[in-house]
């Protein structure tokens, strides 16, 4: 079964955590829907470092602040018949950066807390966003879930 993750930007500037979202491009899983970093794990890479590279690749941004939240993706994927559970991960980044989409996206915006049920479909990446807003502006992030910096 191949391995997931999912990877939330996010900028936080004056006491407020702004998301960095992308749109899906048409002819690829997803299309149209405004999600933020995912992708799979290669053979030989660790889950975090999957969501290092899926950043990257998606984005071309490096994060100043990588770390692990604590709860996870989950749901049911009928295709397979089997209870996707998906590592999540914080990944500050500078909201200056340069911003170089793959070819899997048409579009990114930065948006704030407010603004997730207005873009985001799925519930678990709502309640996930809203949970890493939570934990960065109550200044919460414990050093255990820290990868990089």
């Amino acid at each position: 079964m191949k391995r997931l993750i999912d990877v939330y930007p996010y900028s936080y500037v004056s006491n407020e955590v702004k998301f960095l979202i992308l749109k899906r491009t048409h002819n690829v899983i997803y299309g149209g829907q405004w999600r933020m970093v995912g992708g799979k794990v290669q053979q030989d890479e660790t889950a975090f470092e999957a969501g290092v590279r899926e950043l990257c690749e998606e984005t071309n941004l490096k994060p100043t602040l990588f770390w692990v939240l604590p709860s996870i993706n989950q749901f049911y994927d009928m295709k397979s018949d089997a209870v996707k559970q998906i590592p999540a991960f914080g990944a500050e980044v500078d909201k200056n950066a340069n911003i170089v989409l793959n070819h899997e996206h048409e579009d990114w915006k930065w948006i704030s807390q407010d603004k997730i049920d207005t873009y985001i479909q799925w519930p678990e990446q709502k309640r996930l966003m809203n949970l890493l807003a939570d934990i960065v502006t109550s200044n919460q992030i414990l050093e255990e879930w820290i990868i990089a910096s």
